[in-house]
């Protein structure tokens, strides 16, 4: 895997992407085509993901009523980074173990754009959801390590939501 250091200034003209790779199970994060993160979900029916960047290995995992809030667990230690409460409207908080606060929203039905900001209101990080693009601020000075793991987590919303949508449409069908 390489270092994220560049992205900042060239996701902007589009060299930052995700794919999925196999059927929900495996998705890459790729920096000009060389991969930066991936993260991949144990089985089909497991509902966590591990995570890998250069910086770490964590595990995302559902947790709380409904399990609509999720919580990031160092892979190695197994001790608690931060934990994830969704709120109503396509919106949640991200809290740190270290008190760092990132909120989430989601806008757009047709063609989602979710978005990362500090405690403050400033944009971190943007994903466009059907272009597959990712692109972190200019302005966010955030170390790498914590930038990659925002990326990944927000991958992991992401598909979240998506689960949950595929979810609801089932239950619809069938009522």
């Amino acid at each position: 895997m390489i270092p994220l250091n560049s992205a900042s200034a060239t996701a902007t003209s589009g060299a930052l992407t995700w794919s999925r790779i196999s059927c929900n199970r495996r998705h890459e994060l790729k920096l000009n085509g060389e991969l930066v993160g991936e993260m991949t979900r144990p089985s089909i029916w497991s509902q966590s993901f591990v995570a890998e960047t250069q910086h770490g290995r964590w595990t995302f995992r559902r947790k709380g009523f409904f399990a609509t809030g999720a919580e990031i667990v160092d892979a190695v230690t197994q001790q608690q980074i931060a934990t994830f409460k969704s709120e109503w409207g396509s919106r949640g908080v991200l809290t740190f173990a270290d008190g760092q606060v990132f909120g989430l929203t989601c806008k757009g039905w047709w063609r989602p754009v979710w978005t990362v900001t500090t405690e403050s209101g400033q944009p971190v990080l943007q994903v466009d959801v059907r272009e597959k693009a990712v692109e972190p601020a200019a302005a966010a000075s955030l170390p790498e390590g914590r930038l990659s793991l925002l990326m990944m987590f927000t991958l992991y919303r992401i598909l979240q939501a998506e689960e949950d949508a595929a979810s609801a449409a089932l239950v619809a069908a069938v009522s």
